[in-house]
């Protein structure tokens, strides 16, 4: 057992517990943060698409639903999402956040509101848009397509800073890390102000159970030696997201029965346009625009310009040997356009018999109709810029994992209260993707650093 009580043990150095670890600890707070992932930099990042999978997620690179028809993409690694993903940063609108005020009863749940915590968040990220001279073959056919059906688009708002694509660079290498350290990611970012502040920090460290001993916490866990440890702090921080918070909770048998409840993964949808000449759409930025119609969020669907990898190109791509084959000789004239869904139909995260995970998940018809709208949209997109043959990818992919400690007034229809602690311990806090009440329809990383922000400063309160 470490003997240290810590005041605030964190799981999960994500942005999420990054951003907390950062402002607790310039609190003058002692701070832990426990992480499963490896503690990787620019200069180890794997060099490999497919050790990356392996190195960087849960499950292997891939995690599946009990129908094995949505591919869970849970980043493992210290900085979480913003070492794998393209570091999209929106606000949420009125839309969303009147939902989520809807069924929560939580007024702070507002664009007005939530407006000084986003502006907060902003300040430790450095945000661009993609200059027009730098946009690839990919983000040409999506205006041009956009331009000729009448749809809106606009540029994509990241998280990165002096990528040098005048030099060459390529951001589809950024899914395995960013070797400039260009792309906004929390170890080049907040971790390292927290752990100027005093941060403690150990990764490969999996958290199994979490107890209440003698009126402090303790997590129980197993380090990457095979050695069982504990950890001791006054206050708790659930930041390992959706599946993450739940499996842990369930799995420390809290009783609370919407645990794990209300799990949303704005699956996403990759179709793939051939041309006859080259496209390139692994070159450069890689992802730069994106829907911004009113008539598509309405409908509960966004496009993106996107492409990925070999390895995940070809899980997309029908056919086996020869005609597999054909299909990737060609991957330089592939365009390829991102249908994401606000899915309505939530799912559940539990515990089998044996222990294991258990994700329950599927599209229901609204769903299924809001997916078949965003194929039609990408199908017209196409067709206009003079596409030879499309290719619906045969895989949806769940990448924005949210909810199972959804946040709420109601502890008969919620885990976590508007203080950001669990009903049923005020010791124990969370402030990620995993309260999210409903799919917002927007990238959720903003969202994440600005409630984290905010939930820190509950976390003072309650500690100082």
């Amino acid at each position: 057992m470490h003997h240290k009580i810590f005041d605030v043990v964190i799981v999960g150095a994500g942005i999420s517990g990054s951003f907390l670890a950062k402002e607790l600890c310039q609190a003058g707070l002692s701070v832990l943060c426990l992480e499963a992932g490896k503690n990787f930099n620019r200069h180890n990042y794997p060099k490999k698409e497919i050790d990356a999978n392996s190195q960087l997620y849960w499950g292997g690179g891939i995690e599946l639903n009990t129908t094995a028809d949505i591919g869970i993409l849970r980043p493992k690694v210290v900085g979480g999402g913003s070492v794998v993903n393209q570091a999209l940063l929106d606000r949420f609108d009125d839309i969303a956040l009147d939902s989520w005020k809807n069924k929560s009863k939580i007024d702070w749940m507002s664009t007005t509101q939530m407006e000084p915590w986003y502006k907060s968040a902003l300040e430790e990220v450095k945000v661009e848009e993609i200059p027009t001279e730098f946009r690839n073959g990919n983000a040409d056919i999506f205006i041009k397509g956009f331009e000729a059906n009448g749809f809106k688009c606009a540029p994509l708002k990241r998280a990165q800073n002096n990528c040098a694509y005048e030099k060459g660079s390529d951001c589809i290498e950024c899914l395995s890390g960013c070797i400039r350290d260009s792309k906004q990611s929390m170890g080049v970012t907040v971790l390292p102000k927290a752990l100027n502040s005093g941060l403690e920090l150990v990764s490969e460290f999996e958290a199994e159970k979490i107890e209440k001993v003698s009126g402090h916490i303790r997590v129980h866990g197993t380090d990457k030696f095979g050695d069982k440890r504990i950890f001791r702090s006054k206050k708790l921080v659930l930041a390992a997201g959706a599946i993450g918070n739940s499996k842990l909770l369930l799995q420390s048998q809290f009783k609370n029965n919407n645990i794990g409840k209300g799990f949303y993964t704005h699956p996403q949808f990759m179709s793939l346009g051939l041309y006859e000449h080259e496209i390139h759409s692994e070159k450069g930025p890689f992802q730069a625009m994106k829907s911004d119609d009113p008539d598509f969020r309405v409908r509960s669907f966004k496009l993106e310009n996107v492409f990925g990898p070999p390895v995940a190109v070809g899980m997309l791509l029908p056919g086996i040997a020869s005609k597999h084959l054909s299909y990737m000789k060609r991957i330089t004239h592939m365009a390829c356009v991102e249908v994401a869904i606000r899915d309505q139909n939530p799912g559940t995260i539990s515990l089998a018999r044996n222990g294991r995970l258990k994700i329950v998940k599927t599209l229901d018809e609204r769903d299924q109709t809001t997916f078949n709208n965003g194929l039609s949209a990408i199908h017209d997109i196409f067709n206009s810029t003079g596409v030879k043959e499309i290719v619906d990818g045969n895989f949806k992919i769940g990448l924005h994992l949210m909810g199972g400690l959804a946040i709420g007034k109601d502890s008969n229809s919620s885990v976590v209260n508007e203080n950001f602690s669990l009903h049923e311990d005020p010791d124990i806090f969370a402030a990620d993707s995993s309260i999210f009440p409903d799919a917002p329809g927007i990238n959720p990383s903003l969202t994440i650093m600005a409630l984290a922000k905010k939930a820190a400063s509950s976390i003072k309160e309650s500690i100082l």
